[in-house]
């Protein structure tokens, strides 16, 4: 048995993993990261549009701040999120953009004077102040009350990603690429690493760590089509998950985004619709604003799937051979903005559909895209289940985006989530001490190596490939955007009995070491584990909140689903997961449940929450009259971070009071 030893390991080296690894290192911590992939190639460059932090620099993000970033992001949780966390995430992302500029992305920047821009399909100039100049610039989102998702073009994911790899390079941060984490080695109480198998020769190593971070990304590819990248099989999430002491929390919280390119999937930014474009049927009719007439095409991102998956079920879609779709229209905008600003979209346009985007509609329909659920963590990022296992990013249910993410959220939450949760897991490293056990250590090598056995010298019949594809269009077919109790059962049986089948797989190919079948058929098992608590948790919720849509259950209730779903695997025989409940407290919210701005409001009120705002109403009414957001925010519910994120954010319209403020002394 090879063993590593390491202070922090982390599992995953997109930005997530990155940024925790960075954290790690900083403090002096020997640090590994292992990937699948060179950590360049890691699923985070796909990200388009860019990342949500209220830095309020143009004018059409004048008076945000950490306020309304945290009340955005609550109401597209559909309250299902966890506020403290919201809380922390919203006040900590203006500082990540800073520092990742310090790092070297070009964050694209404002330009002073008058400029162009479309606003609900009309074409209108702004001003851009002369202070503004220079500063970074941001784009409307859906679900947002202000334009302060920064960007650089459409390429911001892969902007981050190579300034953070490059950060952990001159850091001298080792990546181990090629390798893949099978198990998590743990004593019930305690993780102490992984089980990794190098892809190239087959190795199994034992890697030790006091804190183990998994930021293995989202568990996408449990469906037929998705934006996420191959490697997205949710792997993570099982290996908690195959402890049957960590938890996965909300793996029902699915989310479909609008505008995935037909056939393919491959995703076109919400971007497109954030600077201005629009959404036709079969008749060229604009048919978001029937449907939404204030935020339109800006929607939450679960509104806009769904109003465009019922206008399809009208009739109104655009035949063609692989089955209804829309139309994306950014033609409006022009070439000079789709070739500087949209350029990933006019290639991806180019290359996968032979068409040009400035002049051409682009073929679109909602596709699975990102993962609100993953392994339950606490505040701090560690699990409140398994001590030393941490998890960061989109494999985290830390909890910031509930039931809906917005947004621009989820590429702010790996850095700023990284950023927080990083500072925590070289706390633990610095304070925990941890006996090493080569001989638990062996005991999950040698299950693991039991498994390959058991794979490649066994007489098997069932195919890897056959189950996963299997699997994959049972989840499209049942478990999609909509979802209702029977196609939700029959779904779980399905899956059963697939999980049943894949006890008895075969490979074709008998090598050890780089083996493609090998590697799915290691996975699939996993896969069908993490795809029935996403079935079983979906079945189990009798309501309608956020991207998880009952149609036989079309009320949020808060009255009786305010919670968070936990789910854990009971043993290794078992066919389906234990499920069980975390209550969110409606006393402890800053923003008790309320309507979301979306549809009617047919929401099931909680029974607190009347008074929770009662009591909100006495507490603000007590404190001094001039006290100030940051007085009133801290009366309300105090959150903790880490001591050299609690700084408060400046901000232009700071920046200009107070010239402002000098000015008027000096007249005096």
């Amino acid at each position: 048995m090879k063993l590593i030893y390491t202070d922090s390991l982390v599992v995953g080296a997109g930005l997530a993993g990155l940024r925790v690894a960075i954290a790690s290192k900083e403090r002096g911590l020997d640090t590994v990261v292992l990937s699948l992939i060179p950590a360049k190639r890691s699923h985070s460059a796909a990200a388009q549009g860019g990342m949500q932090a209220s830095l309020g620099n143009t004018v059409k993000g004048m008076g945000d701040d950490e306020d309304v970033h945290f009340q955005d992001t609550v109401k597209g949780s559909d309250w299902g999120c966890d506020q403290d966390v919201a809380r922390m995430f919203a006040h900590c992302a203006p500082k990540a953009v800073r520092e990742l500029a310090n790092w070297g992305v070009p964050w694209t920047r404002v330009t002073k004077g008058p400029r162009q821009v479309v606003v609900n399909a009309e074409k209108v100039t702004i001003e851009e102040a002369e202070q503004a100049h220079g500063l970074i610039n941001a784009r409307d989102f859906g679900g947002t009350k202000k334009w302060r998702t920064c960007y650089t073009a459409d390429g911001t994911g892969h902007s981050l990603l190579y300034a953070v790899d490059n950060k952990a390079i001159e850091m001298d941060i080792p990546v181990h690429e090629r390798v893949e984490a099978l198990a998590l080695i743990h004593d019930g109480k305690r993780c102490h690493g992984v089980v990794a198998r190098c892809m190239i020769t087959g190795e199994l190593r034992a890697y030790i760590a006091k804190s183990t971070t998994i930021a293995t990304g989202g568990y996408g590819r449990i469906y037929e089509v998705s934006t996420n990248a191959i490697i997205c099989e949710g792997v993570g999430q099982a290996l908690a998950l195959e402890t049957g002491v960590a938890k996965l929390g909300n793996m029902e919280a699915v989310q479909f985004h609008p505008t995935a390119i037909v056939p393919v999937g491959i995703l076109t930014t919400e971007g497109c619709r954030g600077d201005g474009g629009l959404l036709r049927d079969k008749d060229g009719h604009r048919f978001m604003p029937d449907y939404e007439p204030e935020k339109k095409e800006l929607a939450s991102r679960d509104v806009v799937s769904r109003r465009m998956t019922e206008h399809m079920r009208k009739g109104k879609g655009v035949d063609s051979p692989y089955g209804p779709h829309l139309w994306l229209d950014i033609t409006l905008l022009g070439r000079k903005h789709v070739e500087t600003n949209l350029r990933e979209v006019k290639e991806i346009c180019e290359n996968f559909l032979g068409i040009d985007p400035a002049k051409e509609w682009i073929p679109v329909r909602p596709t699975q895209h990102y993962s609100m659920g993953g392994i339950r963590t606490d505040k701090t990022g560690q699990s409140p289940h398994l001590k030393g296992l941490f998890s960061v990013g989109e494999a985290a249910c830390w909890d910031m985006h509930g039931f809906n993410r917005l947004g621009g959220n989820s590429l702010a939450e790996t850095v700023v989530g990284g950023m927080i949760i990083g500072k925590y897991v070289a706390d633990f490293c610095e304070k925990e001490t941890l006996e090493i056990d080569t001989g638990l250590a062996e005991k999950f090598v040698a299950k693991v190596r039991a498994e390959i056995d058991g794979l490649i010298e066994g007489d098997g019949t069932e195919s890897a490939f056959e189950i996963k594809q299997q699997m994959q269009r049972i989840m499209m077919d049942y478990v999609g955007i909509f979802r209702n109790g029977p196609e939700l059962q029959k779904a779980i049986d399905e899956l059963q009995a697939l999980l049943k089948r894949s006890r008895n797989l075969g490979l074709k190919c008998k090598k050890r070491h780089a083996n493609p079948e090998l590697v799915e058929a290691l996975r699939v098992t996993r896969m069908l584990k993490v795809a029935l608590t996403v079935a079983c948790g979906a079945e189990a919720r009798t309501e309608s909140r956020g991207a998880h849509a009952r149609e036989d259950y079309p009320q949020r209730n808060d009255q009786e689903w305010l919670n968070r779903t936990l789910t854990s695997w009971p043993n290794e025989d078992a066919l389906a997961p234990s499920i069980s409940y975390e209550q969110l407290d409606v006393m402890k919210m800053e923003l008790p449940p309320g309507y979301r701005g979306y549809g009617i409001d047919n929401a099931i009120a909680h029974p607190d929450t009347e008074r929770r705002e009662q009591q909100i109403a006495e507490i603000l009414s007590q404190l001094p009259a001039d006290a100030d957001r940051h007085q009133k925010q801290q009366a309300l519910m105090p959150f903790e971070l880490p001591e050299s994120l609690v700084a408060k954010n400046e901000r232009l319209a700071d920046v200009l009071a107070q010239q402002e403020s000098q000015l008027g002394e000096q007249s005096k």
